[in-house]
């Protein structure tokens, strides 16, 4: 059986569709697990520079950085696309020929409630291990975890 190079993903959200582009992309570090750990001390906060250029970037406690992704689409409040600079030895991946995709749409269903999708794409881009990324963000563990989570903020909030 061969892993698909496709993870997507999807929840529903009790929020309209600007709401939920706004938390998502504002307060990703609310909802994000701190387990999901580049640096080697505690993160202290998680951001987002809303533009094309810009990156996710983790704080830890002691001001050290860590770059993670860089923002490639932004189209708010229906759209953003930004790269998985981490690699198959969960360390960051400078070679941007060597990163996977994240599209995370938002799709009002009405009002009161969006669809929101992460299709995590090319995965196969980080060469040898891949497979391991793909089985990592697709686990319970990955983007379920992430979207649980997220639901779970905009449910208490709304």
């Amino acid at each position: 059986m061969t892993t698909p190079t496709t993870v997507a993903r999807d929840v529903t959200v009790p929020v309209g569709q600007h709401r939920a582009f706004e938390v998502f992309t504002r307060r990703l570090g609310d909802f994000k697990p701190p387990e999901h750990n580049l640096l080697s001390v505690p993160i202290a906060s998680t951001t987002l520079d809303p533009r094309v250029g810009g990156t996710i970037t983790d704080t830890g406690v002691d001001g050290s950085t860590c770059s993670w992704a860089r923002i490639l689409v932004w189209e708010p409040p229906q759209r953003l696309v930004f790269s998985w600079d981490i690699g198959p030895t969960w360390q960051v991946e400078t070679d941007p020929a060597r990163t996977s995709e994240v599209e995370v749409r938002f799709d009002a269903i009405d009002d009161h409630r969006t669809r929101v999708t992460i299709d995590h794409r090319h995965l196969d881009r980080h060469g040898p291990g891949w497979e391991g990324v793909a089985g990592g963000i697709a686990a319970d563990e990955g983007w379920p975890l992430y979207l649980d989570r997220f639901a779970q903020l905009l449910t208490r909030e709304s």
